[in-house]
């Protein structure tokens, strides 16, 4: 990294730390948006950027992260950074099951996204009839307003706001370290070709277990700071499609097996997506978020395949390899 670089980064987080300070009601929860989903972009990045492992179902990780947290808080008092450990226990149990039910039979591509999928929805359909998180008519934590609990994550948007960057600035420096690993580039070689990588002796299965291990875990602490964040979960919502393919957006319009495609990409879409969701309500055009993303989907697929990110860094003379 070189010293411009350095600098970039250090005047970046610093206006981070003063955004609360700096920014109205709306604009701080914007910028919440932004960095969660570029912290579970980062999660993902793990397993598709880094080890070429594509994931459709990563909401299975987030969702019983926050039911399994929040069931804990709600019925039996235990605070999230106890409950923490159990969500990220049983997210990383449920990622060792459909790695090894993957990867052990080969399944790869579009297949093994259909198994990812599959578990997603199956867990969806026993949440809706499990009576400990409530089934479909969905948990409830109280709200407490005026109140600034860290142990117990009770608080308003700004405690909210430096917990996740907090947890997206975390991400970013473990998922560096990976990349330097051995790990790192043990994944980068499956990712180009796993046979070959096979062939000299990288324990590929092992490797790949280790990828969905590590983006479920972080997937799961995600889901227990938007469960806490929102106060409320539903099976329909938390293990839904649509919130595994939210995961996706931001790496991948930012830049796959980049460290900071995952920032860029979020960005971009959850500003643009703001201004276009207020645009819609203005102009009475429903669904216009959702067009927004496929047309940036598109265009970037067409001008910008490895994303905006390795062509911004470019101009700006910031150099980063990929895994």
């Amino acid at each position: 990294m070189t010293a411009r670089a350095a600098i970039g980064l250090a005047a970046l987080l610093a206006l981070l730390i003063a955004a609360p300070a700096l920014l109205g009601g709306y604009g701080l929860s914007v910028l919440i948006l932004v960095l969660y989903f570029a912290y579970v972009g980062q999660a993902w990045n793990i397993m598709m950027g880094f080890a070429g492992q594509l994931s459709l179902g990563h909401a299975l990780y987030a969702g019983l992260g926050g039911y399994i947290a929040a069931g804990l808080y709600f019925h039996y008092g235990i605070g999230p950074w106890l409950g923490i450990f159990a969500a990220v226990a049983v997210a990383v149990a449920a990622g060792s099951i459909v790695g090894y039910l993957g990867f052990r039979f080969s399944l790869a591509g579009v297949y093994f996204a259909l198994l990812t999928i599959a578990f997603a929805e199956f867990t969806r359909i026993g949440f809706d009839n499990w009576e400990w998180t409530g089934g479909s008519g969905g948990l409830f934590l109280k709200v407490e307003r005026g109140v600034v609990d860290l142990a117990n994550l009770r608080g308003g948007p700004v405690m909210f706001y430096y917990v996740i960057l907090a947890l997206a600035v975390g991400a970013l420096v473990l998922c560096r370290l990976l990349l330097e690993s051995r790990l790192g580039r043990y994944w980068l070689a499956i990712r180009e070709d796993a046979e070959a990588a096979q062939a000299v002796g990288v324990p590929v299965l092992w490797c790949k277990m280790l990828a969905i291990m590590i983006s479920a875990a972080l997937t799961a602490v995600a889901g227990v700071w938007n469960a806490f964040y929102y106060n409320n979960l539903f099976p329909e919502t938390a293990f839904a499609m649509g919130r595994s393919i939210e995961m996706t957006l931001a790496p991948i319009i930012g830049g796959l097996g980049t460290l900071f495609g995952p920032f860029v990409g979020a960005v971009v879409l959850t500003g643009l997506g703001e201004i276009f969701t207020a645009a819609g309500d203005r102009l009475d055009i429903p669904g216009i978020k959702q067009i927004f993303y496929g047309v940036a989907l598109l265009l970037i697929v067409m001008y910008r395949p490895a994303g905006v990110w390795p062509w911004l860094a470019a101009r700006l003379g910031f150099a980063e390899r990929k895994p």
